[in-house]
């Protein structure tokens, strides 16, 4: 789990420079799922798990290696929701 708590700091502290493949990784340490990927620059994530079906699915883009801030914030908003309902 150290990985991943590594890549939820980065995360955290410069979305601006986090990698697109960070942040695949990261949705899958908490519980995505690769649900479609057909070639194309967006991945698109499904948690079954997830208490909120609108944040269950999330839908990442790959922009030159470097994920979207916004794409990064909601994972990290999702993650917080996570780890507050698993308390």
């Amino acid at each position: 789990m150290a990985r991943c708590e590594k890549l939820l700091d980065k995360a955290k502290n410069a979305p601006h420079n986090f990698r697109f493949d960070d942040l695949c990784k990261l949705a899958e340490c908490y519980g995505w799922v690769a649900a479609r990927h057909n070639r194309t620059s967006h991945r698109i994530y499904f948690n079954p798990d997830f208490p909120d079906r609108d944040g269950a699915t999330m839908n990442f883009q790959d922009r030159n290696g470097k994920a979207k801030p916004t794409q990064i914030k909601q994972l990290l908003d999702a993650i917080a929701q996570l780890t507050d309902n698993n308390e």
